[in-house]
């Protein structure tokens, strides 16, 4: 898989290439600011592009704007925000125009490479993936009435596995369910949140994209 790095933090750069180097992804570029992300995208078209929100020239939100510039562009290239910011919002703006081939991992996670690995997988094969930690917040955190609570409480822990980019077969083996159960709770969340089986959409990524709205 061919992955491009952004951010403005030139260790931190170098040092997340030499550790996808070594589990066998393939370095296409590194950049430190949003125009250059832009201009590399363009001319080497990474699988993912793993790009940080706060960036040049600006430090504000210039990364994640990048990003949501990429999607609209170059639907086929997917993008991995990381960030040291825990915001549901910054999360709902990513996947709110194009919400397939996207992510959002808080930096924490790269010391573990094997989860990084995992979700550039997951990205290129056109999955959404939020960290664990913003998820787990969502579900704690008081919201007003939406479709979401018609969920029931095992429909709700479904839906949050799969914000977390996991498949059926990875939220049965985490909760101990059959394939089977797991297939009819997903059914279930789709039918609630009224996402009917479309050609042109991923249910999935929407209804994760439902969850973000929601809180």
């Amino acid at each position: 898989m061919r992955v491009l790095i952004a951010d403005d933090e030139a260790l931190l750069r170098d040092g997340l290439a030499r550790l996808l180097e070594d589990s066998g992804f393939e370095i296409v570029g590194r950049c430190g600011d949003a125009p250059e992300l832009l201009r590399m995208v363009e001319t080497r078209l990474p699988d993912v592009a793993i790009v940080d929100i706060r960036m040049p020239p600006n430090h504000g939100d210039d990364g994640l704007v990048a990003a949501q510039e990429i999607r609209n562009r170059h639907p086929d290239v997917g993008v991995l925000v990381l960030s040291h910011i825990l915001d549901s919002r910054y999360a709902a703006r990513l996947l709110e125009e194009a919400p397939e081939r996207a992510g959002y991992l808080l930096k924490e996670r790269l010391s573990d490479v094997a989860v990084l690995a995992d979700a550039l997988r997951r990205i290129d094969e056109g999955e959404c993936v939020i960290d664990p930690t913003i998820v787990s917040r969502l579900v704690a955190r008081k919201r007003a009435r939406g479709p979401l609570d018609e969920l029931t409480d095992r429909e709700r822990e479904v839906l949050s596995l799969v914000a977390e980019g996991r498949s059926n077969g990875g939220i049965a083996e985490k909760l101990f369910l059959s394939r089977k159960t797991v297939d009819a709770h997903i059914s279930q969340v789709f039918l609630k949140l009224d996402l009917r089986e479309s050609p042109a959409d991923h249910r999935r990524v929407l209804a994760v994209l439902a969850f973000l709205r929601s809180n």
